[in-house]
């Protein structure tokens, strides 16, 4: 984790890889694909994100093999009890603005995950979402005011970005 305790790319990995897996067991190479696909969609494609091997996982200890008729090459994993620890604590880490691809990415897979969370550490979560729509929002509302007059096209990419942040600060 950052010093802020929000979730480095890598982590955002392991929690899409645990919540996908808390969900329902699944191959090994399946879990592979539905993790990338769903990081490159809100992410893009990134070496930093992507290049991370699953494999660790299993190393860890947070995921095993179920026993699927003895595939070795391609076993059906499912989460353990240590990971369902760390994802929960994946999912309760601080939130950033959605200011780059990652923190998206990261905020995407908190919302895709929530229910997995109890009542008490789910409302955590949405506050700490909040708080951090809130200064974003701030933020942005403090370059549009600081550089509106300026020719170019920096204020409608402001104004967008504005409008996207609204429209998440609603969910």
């Amino acid at each position: 984790m950052y010093r802020d305790k929000t979730l480095l790319p890598t982590e955002a990995i392991r929690l899409a890889a645990l919540g996908t897996l808390e969900m329902q067991p699944m191959r090994f190479s399946a879990l592979a694909r539905d993790v990338r696909a769903f990081a490159s969609r809100i992410a893009g494609p990134s070496l930093d994100i992507l290049g991370n091997s699953l494999e660790l996982l299993r190393l860890e200890g947070l995921v095993a093999p179920v026993d699927d008729g003895g595939d070795q090459v391609d076993p059906v994993v499912a989460i353990t009890a240590a990971g369902k620890a760390a994802l929960v604590g994946l999912l309760c880490a601080n939130v950033r603005g959605p200011v780059d691809g990652v923190s998206k990415l990261i905020l995407a897979l908190k919302l895709r995950f929530l229910h997995l969370l109890n009542a008490a550490d789910r409302q955590a979560q949405l506050e700490l979402i909040q708080e951090a729509s809130e200064a974003e929002l701030q933020r942005l509302h403090d370059l549009r005011q600081r550089h509106g007059d300026e020719p170019g096209l920096l204020c409608a990419w402001l104004d967008l970005e504005l409008e996207q942040e609204i429209g998440r600060a609603h969910v």
